[in-house]
Formats: structure tokens, C-alpha cells, sequence
């Protein structure tokens, strides 16, 4: 009898979850770990940062932890039983993300809605490789196009159809959420982003304001907070995204109060990194007067923080 390959009975010991990390990155896929069954990311968060390892740096968060590097996958595949997060970003990578309706079943899923907006645009349904989620929705995976960055989106295409670009992520095939698979149901090759969905996805461009002033004097430690927690928004999942919004304008309003950065330059930061997540401009805006008037109310002078 053949005796199998040394290496196939290596792939063969391998825990499930290890083996579909390093598909994915084999791919040129960065992963990195999510919860034991669930969605949210295992990694520590930037107020528990032990300032060690990858964040000897500073506090470096998913996004920036994610990697193809086989020997880190194998790493932290092999200390738990993690469920596997692509980050689309540096994936390159933009999944449109077609959902089920909750509670409604009469009401059309988001497969539906993404095939008759095809139809009113006049393209089929593209061809790509896809995947079935543990909902019953699916992902449809598309290489980014070059020289444009695209963000997530939530409803921007239609009802249930959200999509993951820069500042997202996805569950990869292989993860289980309440024992139900995420399974690939199409493995064709990755197909280019259609034109006509970059053009749909492209965010509009930023209004020219005229400068009637000298331009404000940032701090460079209120900018540097001020960008950690855009990222932060920027890559909120969904159903905390605006509480994510809420948490980051406070921890930033602070330096508005002690006049070490402009309230417009913080306004106009998050407006873009609560807009990217996915969500409205008018639930960002609110969200963000909100928490600033709140910061620059209950700030305490600088000297005692």
C-alpha cells in the first residue's frame, strides 16, 4: 500500500482553523484571528496595549497585525481555535457582502437586491469566487481596483448589501459561527472589480472650502490620537459602529477643549471614518456634534488629566 506524503499527513494533523488561515494567506491574503466562533477580532485592545512584540511600536491594531507570513499564522492558529479574519485592505480586496433579512422572510435578501440593480444597470450577476456565510448570505470576492481606494459600505448599493474594502474585513471559509460553516460555494478565480461597481463604490469628492483663516496649529499628540481613533471607526464591525464613533470623538474631544486641534479638523476626520464603517452622514454628524459638545463640556484642565 502507498504510504501518503510526509507533508500531506503534516496538512492532514493540522487543526481545521490553522489550515484555512493559511490557504487564505497563501493566497496573499492577510489574516488574523477573530474570536473562537464569532466575528470580532482576539486581539488585545489599545487600553490594555502590552507596548511588547508587534506593538513595541505603539499599540498596532488589527489591520496592522494582519499578515501572510506562514510562521505567524502558524503561531497564532496553533494557541487557540480561532476563527480567521481577512483584512480586505492589505488583501487587496473588495467584498460585496449580500446579507439575509432578519425577521422578515417575505422581504428580498440581499442576493436579490444585488441581482436587480445588475439588471438596472445592465450588467449580469458577476462571476467570482464566493462564499456562503454561516447566515445563508454570501460574499463575493473581488480584486481591489489599482490606484483607487474604496472603503466599506453598508446599503450604499442596495438594502442588505454592504461591502469591505479598506478599513474592513471578513470572516474567511473554514470559520463557524453557532456551528454553521463559512463554506466557499464558488472557487473560480478572483474576477477584477466591474468598472461600472468602482464607479458606484468611488467616494464622492471632498467639497472645495475657501480658507478665510491661518490654518489652526494641531498638536502632534492630539494628531496622533486623532488618527489612531479614525482608524478605529474606520474599522468598527457593524452593529457597534456608531457607539465606536461616539467612544473615539470623546477621547479626541479633550484636545479640542484644551485648543490643541481645530474642532473642524476633528469633525471633518471622523465624518470620513464613520462614513467609511458604513455609516449615514447624518447619523455621523449628530454623533459626532454630540460627543464633542459632551468632550469640551466635561473636559478636565489639562493639567490635572
Amino acid at each position: 500500500m502507498t504510504q501518503p506524503h510526509p507533508r500531506a499527513r503534516e496538512r492532514d494533523d493540522r487543526p481545521p482553523l490553522l489550515t484555512a488561515a493559511l490557504a487564505a494567506a497563501e493566497r496573499g491574503w492577510a489574516v488574523f484571528p477573530l474570536r473562537p466562533g464569532g466575528k470580532r477580532p482576539a486581539l488585545h485592545p489599545a487600553d490594555r496595549c502590552p507596548g511588547v512584540g508587534d506593538c513595541a511600536d505603539g499599540h498596532r491594531k488589527w489591520e496592522q497585525r494582519a499578515t501572510t507570513d506562514p510562521e505567524r499564522v502558524t503561531r497564532a492558529w496553533t494557541a487557540g481555535a480561532f476563527n480567521v479574519g481577512i483584512a480586505t485592505g492589505p488583501a487587496d480586496l473588495v467584498v460585496v457582502d449580500l446579507d439575509k433579512p432578519k425577521g422578515t422572510m417575505d422581504a428580498p435578501d440581499g442576493a436579490a437586491n444585488f441581482a436587480a440593480l445588475c439588471e438596472r444597470s445592465g450588467h449580469a450577476v458577476p462571476d467570482t469566487y464566493r462564499i456562503r456565510t454561516a447566515s445563508g448570505g454570501a460574499h463575493l470576492y473581488f480584486a481591489a481596483p489599482p490606484g483607487v481606494r474604496l472603503g466599506n459600505t453598508a446599503k450604499k448599493l442596495a438594502p442588505l448589501v454592504d461591502t469591505r474594502a479598506h478599513g474592513g474585513y471578513v470572516v474567511a471559509a473554514g470559520s463557524t459561527i453557532d456551528g454553521q460553516a463559512y463554506e466557499v460555494a464558488d472557487a473560480r478565480p478572483v474576477a477584477d472589480l466591474p468598472a461600472w461597481l468602482t464607479a458606484a463604490l468611488r467616494p464622492p469628492a471632498p467639497p472645495v472650502r475657501p480658507v478665510l483663516a491661518a490654518p489652526h496649529r494641531t498638536g502632534r499628540r492630539a494628531a496622533v490620537v486623532l488618527e489612531r481613533e479614525c482608524a478605529a471607526v474606520a474599522g468598527a464591525p457593524e452593529g457597534g459602529r456608531n457607539a465606536e464613533l461616539l467612544r473615539a470623538v470623546r477621547a479626541v474631544g479633550r484636545f479640542v477643549a484644551w485648543g490643541e486641534i481645530d474642532r473642524s479638523t476633528v469633525e471633518a476626520a471622523f465624518q470620513e471614518g464613520g462614513e467609511s464603517s458604513g455609516l449615514s452622514a447624518s447619523e455621523c454628524r449628530a454623533t459626532i456634534r454630540s460627543a464633542l459638545d459632551w468632550s469640551i463640556r466635561t473636559a478636565r484642565p489639562r493639567e490635572a488629566a
